[in-house]
């Protein structure tokens, strides 16, 4: 039978974790307090960068647009996560499954370009600290930042643009709590090698360059540091980069888990949990990372809540 003479699919049944039916409702409130404290932390980082004047550093400055898009990013997944938990299965209309899949795209693309960027803001910090300040001035701040959500648009826009054409006329279950584009792919009963081709090649300006880019900007910052003839000099040049490392290490070490190893049918649990790692925990920790390895985020923090009984 032809896919013309096929019904149409209106909407996906995503599955989420099976046969926890004991420990729904534990899963359910973890994940709830696991939200509650990403967005909590990110939006906290947000306010403290817009206000106060101890975090007007183009440091702070690229940290607050990694906060707001890792609040864009698990927003987008985890209230309808927890839905699906709850129910044991939830449907989603088919282009309510595309947009979240763009949503989660276009915030994993950032977010690879973000802290690219911030990573090049440490390079020159440390590498060349006597022009750092001419050099990364707020133009270029701007610039930088701007171009990261614009390219991130055009990039993810031209694969939801190809994704909208696939038709969708079999199974209809997703096996996942979010709809990722792998599952998307093999529910569609049209020719997705376009798609799969689109993928493959943005993957190397998305993941791949900035990847390579940021292993090489600590490589110049390693050599830099280790240069510097006091133990205390090169405690504090690497703590001003420790943050960033640890955050990076976290997002691209499961990103590369779940993309890049092949995953088997029989581990799809291990690739589920995985994916909560990078979608979930990882804008979790981003903020709790910064917090507790920055001793200006803990003063700004600190100023707001007790400045005016202190003469700030």
């Amino acid at each position: 039978m032809s896919a013309n003479n096929q019904t149409a699919v209106v909407e996906f049944l995503l599955l989420g974790f099976r046969n926890l039916h004991a420990f729904k409702f534990l899963l359910f409130l973890f994940l709830l307090l696991v939200y509650v404290v990403s967005l909590g932390g990110n939006l906290l980082i947000i306010t403290l960068v817009i206000f106060s004047r101890f975090l007007q550093s183009p440091m702070y400055f690229f940290l607050s647009h990694l906060s707001f898009c890792d609040t864009m990013f698990t927003t987008n997944v985890l209230p309808n996560m927890l839905q699906v938990i709850l129910q044991e299965g939830s449907t989603l209309s088919v282009a309510g499954c595309i947009a979240q899949y763009h949503v989660f795209g276009f915030s994993a693309t950032t977010e690879s370009f973000l802290l690219t960027i911030m990573s090049y803001d440490r390079y020159l910090a440390i590498c060349n600290p006597l022009r750092y300040t001419a050099m990364m001035n707020l133009s270029l701040q701007v610039l930088l930042v701007s171009s990261s959500w614009f390219l991130s648009l055009v990039v993810t826009l031209t694969s939801l643009l190809l994704i909208c054409r696939l038709q969708f006329c079999g199974p209809n279950v997703i096996d996942h709590f979010f709809c990722d584009v792998a599952p998307l792919l093999e529910l569609s009963c049209s020719d997705t090698s376009l798609v799969k081709i689109e993928i493959y090649v943005c993957s190397v300006p998305i993941v791949l360059f900035p990847f390579l880019f940021i292993m090489g900007s600590y490589i110049s910052i390693f050599l830099s540091i280790a240069r510097i003839s006091s133990a205390s000099g090169r405690q504090k040049a690497f703590s001003t980069c420790s943050s960033h490392l640890t955050v990076v290490s976290l997002y691209y070490g499961t990103l590369f888990a779940v993309y890049v190893v092949p995953t088997s049918i029989s581990s799809l649990n291990l690739n589920k949990i995985l994916s909560l790692l990078y979608t979930v925990a990882t804008p979790m920790f981003n903020p709790i990372v910064y917090s507790l390895r920055n001793q200006e985020l803990k003063t700004a923090l600190v100023v707001k809540i007790f400045g005016r009984h202190n003469g700030y």
